[in-house]
């Protein structure tokens, strides 16, 4: 984000150090004598060149506290240094190989990658080496396609009752179509139970769900992970943030696995789990518990190499499966000891101090991804238990009566633009309703302003081009739209496409930039629009683009292609799918007998 008051300027690099922390290199470019100054500091220790970090609590500072006893080493760095990295087949291959101690894994991830300065992963592999070279070629996939069910088999019918909880970390979108699925997953005589930020108890309770109350402030998630684009810290002031919020998650975990409501005191049992990978200790809570756990996300977490992991940057396809491991390794190594001392302390296990599949990316934990196999189909690397199900729909358009000075601005005049931003802040509110204003001038379109969370749409005068909305459902809204420009939420990008509707989208972190290059691979939107680089000519000439009729020929062919998808039945198949129970043999008919009475058993539908 552009920086324009004139203040110093830090860039950061990190490195981890021989105990899995982060070295945190932090130099001063503009400094009032013109000279470079250098702070290092570490994301778990203490460190006297900067205060912020002081302020963790004392068991958070004590690192790997349950599994290294050594010091932890701080490094200098006389300046900013760009690192290329040349990964050796050899050296990746190890990474997966259990042989080897953590330490060693540590010091390779030290040599391959690079947490760069907006919290995403940067390694290089060299133009020559396949991926097959780097020894995960095979790694996860598909040995035995007899295995993989198809969804529409599954008997949604035979499970028996079971209490579930749901354990969602994340925004409203994040939210949104786990609430549709529980709902369904209720329609079968399930009880569910979702578990989440304390802001949304009255979206998840009008829904007809119970609700658990998680820990962690999705604003200060939100406003973080604007900041980082991804789960890594970009800087040492970042780490108590992230580090607390975690903290906050995954010590209410157990909790919301087994104690009564806390409302109405009703008790609660969780017999199954599904759960989001943010939510970090929820393979843990299932382990402790003995209950099966599912994990379903809206942005690819397991190992593929059709497509990189979306926290990382590599351009060579034969590191696409091996930025799973490494964002995956590196994530772990921020959270380990928080994790460890959880199992300890509450769940009574033994700690861990392995690196793969420290995260959920272990193939015997079925996994489910929401969206649609048309915009994006199931890599052929993945196996039996990965499932993409479609994209989850919650339907809120049914029920909702908009404000009828918006009907008629929408009968006065030509579909508008949607552009909104959602639940994310936005650093310079002004500055980018200024940029939509003009950018719908110069193109002569009329628009729809989201406010959200990020203020967006506080005009000096009011324009009668442009409507400033506040809350209002998607599914009913983008209908009535001709094309909308957002953040690229899996949400919010699945309504726009379902309604056919062109789109641009300007990602702030995590799945979005994925899904912007997504939409652009399929035709339907421009190339994305970071929103960092977010200027009056990109967004007139995202415009543009998305007026070009044939763009609109294959948003319309898109959607028609998603019209028959229920992602909601798919994920609850999928589900279904992977437990282990076992649907009950059927009794053996019973010998016949010269009796006057009928079988109650057969007229109830039971033989």
């Amino acid at each position: 984000m552009d920086n324009n008051s004139g203040q110093s300027q830090f860039a950061d690099t990190k490195q981890l150090d021989s105990n899995g922390s982060f070295n945190f290199t932090t130099t001063n470019k503009n400094n009032n004598n013109g000279a470079s100054a250098t702070t290092t500091t570490s994301s778990g220790a203490a460190s006297q060149n900067h205060s912020e970090v002081n302020t963790l609590p004392v068991e958070i500072l004590n690192v790997d506290k349950l599994e290294s006893a050594g010091p932890i080493k701080l490094e200098r760095s006389k300046t900013e240094r760009h690192r290329h990295h040349n990964i050796l087949a050899e050296e990746a291959a190890q990474i997966f190989d259990d042989s080897i101690s953590v330490q060693q894994k540590l010091k390779l991830l030290n040599r391959i990658a690079t947490v760069k300065d907006d919290g995403t992963v940067e390694f290089e592999v060299p133009a020559d080496v396949e991926s097959q070279d780097i020894g995960v070629g095979s790694v996860g996939a598909s040995t035995d396609p007899v295995d993989d069910e198809p969804l529409d088999a599954t008997d949604l019918q035979y499970i028996p009752p079971l209490q579930v909880v749901m354990l969602i970390v994340g925004t409203r979108g994040d939210v949104q179509p786990f609430i549709a699925i529980g709902k369904r997953l209720q329609d079968y005589g399930h009880r569910v139970r979702l578990a989440t930020h304390s802001n949304f108890k009255d979206f998840v309770l009008t829904a007809g769900l119970e609700f658990y109350p998680l820990g962690g402030d999705p604003k200060v998630l939100a406003g973080y992970m604007v900041k980082n684009k991804g789960f890594l810290p970009s800087g040492p002031s970042e780490i108590p943030i992230q580090r607390n919020q975690m903290k906050d998650i995954i010590y209410s975990l157990l909790s919301a696995c087994r104690d009564p409501d806390l409302d109405t005191g009703v008790a609660f049992k969780a017999d199954a789990i599904i759960a989001n990978p943010p939510a970090y200790g929820h393979t843990h809570v299932a382990e402790a518990l003995k209950v099966p756990i599912h994990i379903f996300f809206t942005m690819p977490w397991t190992p593929t190499s059709e497509f990189p992991h979306p926290l990382s940057r590599v351009k060579q396809q034969a590191g696409y499966r091996l930025s799973y491991q490494i964002v995956d390794s590196l994530i772990w190594l921020g959270i380990r000891d928080m994790i460890n001392d959880v199992r300890k302390k509450k769940l009574k296990l033994r700690p861990v101090t392995y690196l793969s599949g420290s995260q959920g990316s272990d193939s015997d934990i079925p996994h489910g991804y929401i969206w649609s196999p048309h915009l994006v189909p199931k890599p052929k690397d993945w196996g039996p238990k990965v499932d993409v199900v479609g994209f989850c729909f919650l339907d809120l358009a049914s029920n909702y009566e908009p404000p009828e000075s918006l009907v008629k601005w929408l009968e006065a005049g030509d579909k508008p633009i949607y552009i909104g931003f959602g639940s994310l802040p936005v650093e310079e509110p002004e500055k980018m309703t200024q940029i939509i204003v003009e950018a719908l001038e110069t193109t002569k379109q009329r628009g729809i302003i989201s406010k959200g969370w990020g203020g967006l749409g506080n005009l000096a005068e009011p324009k009668d081009f442009i409507y400033l909305l506040e809350n209002c459902p998607h599914d009913w809204l983008f209908l009535q739209c001709k094309a909308v420009v957002h953040h690229g939420g899996a949400g919010t990008t699945a309504a726009g496409l379902r309604a056919a509707c062109p789109t641009t989208i300007v990602p702030f972190f995590g799945d979005q930039p994925f899904w912007g290059d997504r939409v652009n691979a399929r035709g339907v939107g421009p190339p994305p629009i970071p929103v960092d680089e977010f200027t009056l000519p990109k967004l007139v000439e995202a415009i543009n683009f998305m007026l070009d009729p044939k763009v609109k020929e294959r948003a319309v062919e898109l959607a028609k292609a998603m019209e028959n998808e229920d992602g909601v039945t798919g994920a609850v198949k999928a589900f279904f799918k992977h437990l282990p129970f076992k649907k009950p043999e059927p009794e053996p008919e019973p010998e016949p007998v010269t009796s006057s009475f009928f079988s109650l058993s057969k007229c109830f539908g039971c033989a």
